[in-house]
């Protein structure tokens, strides 16, 4: 009878302390919710995800744009963001960085289910999704797979991360990344705990797919696995974007990929050569791509504007940004804007640290970029990406067909006056300019000025 006494009152206390530890730490907050919460559906699922080919894309780095660096930042220029014709926001990093070898970058996740205090809550963020939703956008997380913070809870687990010879976790091998470990993707608990994180922002945060930071970097297998179960989710559909090179990511199950090789070659055409480059590259980019499955296409990014430089720098000023802006999204593909090009920041644009974007910058160039988008995102024959392109070294002159409407792209890419001679069915033509909504006749001859272009329609 003692023992069994004993035993009640064992199992009596146990009871108590469950009870106290669950009051204490399981009871989910309002704003970070606990894995007991995950399959449950915040929000109503957007209903008016764009087709992959009608992608028009816009990268926000929170650190930069607004003097907050925060997630209300963005909720208070939705507006503006809308107006450029964009339907698909893609949040740089939102999670708590490592403090552990730190460089302040935010691809170094120190917690893959938590919005950093930096960026604000997970409220926030909801309000965000929402109010993007309302107007006609999705959302999209930058998912950082490939490693962690060192001070991320996962390290405690040592064989979900790689290890030298010595048994020591090491940070991604070739690269320079001391900020972060390499995980061990052949071990199947990290592929579930990192499958089940990337859940959580669909059902807590409602969100739209994952722009997937150096994919390259991850096993074709995770990526195919992991698609498989978001996409088991009801009643919603995904963007899923690889930042990678390798030639297997879109039969993994992404939809689109960074066009690194466009963005080289318009550089190097804005620098001298040949625009037949540019036909070509665009030509082979696509020639073996599966069916509805879309190369991404820019003139900056966060990495280009942090690393290298602005589209201002890159392409000699204002008229050339914008040139080379038109040929990038009109040639083929799905078109990025990065927030800051829009109004010509000139400067670098970090991601380690904060600054702020001027918007009252170049006004003149945040319309000209208006014009463009709106009439992209609202026109079918401008996302058809087979084009009739006219022989020239200097200029960018083809024309898209679809049914009976035809649009007319012609871009003199170099720094002086071009006066180019008209392919015969050209000839006599009339047009409308969509920049003036003025009709315009092509005679013979065109008389284009440093970095002019012409986006015509019939």
């Amino acid at each position: 009878m003692k023992i069994y006494a004993f035993t009640a009152i064992l199992i009596f206390t146990m009871l108590i302390f469950a009870s106290c530890n669950k009051d204490t730490q399981d009871v989910p907050s309002e704003t970070e919710p606990t894995v007991d919460t995950i399959y449950q559906q915040y929000g109503t699922p957007f209903a008016g995800l764009p087709n992959t080919e009608d992608i028009v894309l816009y990268e926000v780095n929170l650190r930069a744009y607004s003097p907050g660096g925060d997630l209300q930042g963005v909720i208070n220029r939705l507006d503006d963001i809308a107006e450029l014709g964009v339907n698909v926001i893609w949040l740089m990093p939102i999670y708590p960085i490592g403090e552990v070898n730190s460089v302040n970058s935010p691809y170094s996740v120190k917690d893959y289910k938590a919005v950093s205090s930096e960026y604000g809550t997970l409220k926030d963020l909801r309000v965000l999704t929402k109010e993007a939703h309302s107007r006609g956008m999705a959302v999209i997380l930058d998912w950082v797979a490939n490693h962690t913070a060192w001070d991320n809870e996962w390290i405690k687990n040592k064989s979900w991360y790689s290890q030298d010879a010595s048994g020591n976790i090491i940070h991604p091998p070739g690269t320079n990344w001391q900020d972060v470990a390499d995980l061990n993707f052949d071990n199947q608990s990290m592929r579930q705990a990192m499958r089940e994180a990337m859940l959580f922002w669909v059902y807590q945060a409602n969100i739209d797919g994952f722009r997937c930071d150096y994919a390259d970097g991850v096993p074709f297998d995770f990526w195919h696995k992991a698609f498989q179960t978001i996409d088991t989710v009801p009643n919603r559909d995904f963007i899923y974007f690889a930042e990678g090179s390798r030639s297997d990511h879109f039969n993994a199950g992404f939809d689109l990929n960074f066009s690194w090789n466009f963005y080289g070659t318009i550089k190097d055409v804005f620098n001298g050569q040949s625009v037949i480059k540019l036909f070509n590259a665009n030509i082979n980019e696509y020639e073996n791509t599966p069916m509805g499955k879309h190369w991404v296409r820019f003139t900056t990014n966060h990495d280009e504007s942090a690393w290298d430089a602005t589209p201002i720098s890159i392409f000699n000023g204002v008229d050339g940004a914008l040139a080379a802006s038109v040929v990038t999204i009109f040639t083929g593909g799905v078109p990025l804007i990065y927030g800051s090009q829009e109004v010509g920041t000139a400067g670098n644009v970090p991601f380690f640290t904060n600054s702020t974007i001027n918007w009252n910058d170049n006004p003149e160039m945040y319309a000209a970029y208006q014009k463009m988008l709106q009439f992209y995102s609202s026109s079918d024959v401008a996302k058809i990406k087979d084009n009739l392109h006219y022989q020239s070294s200097d200029v960018v002159f083809f024309k898209k067909t679809l049914d009976e409407k035809e649009l007319l792209i012609i871009v003199n890419v170099r720094n002086e006056t071009i006066n180019y001679t008209l392919h015969s069915d050209i000839k006599n033509t009339a047009w409308i300019d969509i920049n003036t909504e003025n009709g315009i006749v092509l005679s013979n001859q065109i008389t284009l000025q440093a970095y002019q272009y012409y986006i015509l329609i019939n």
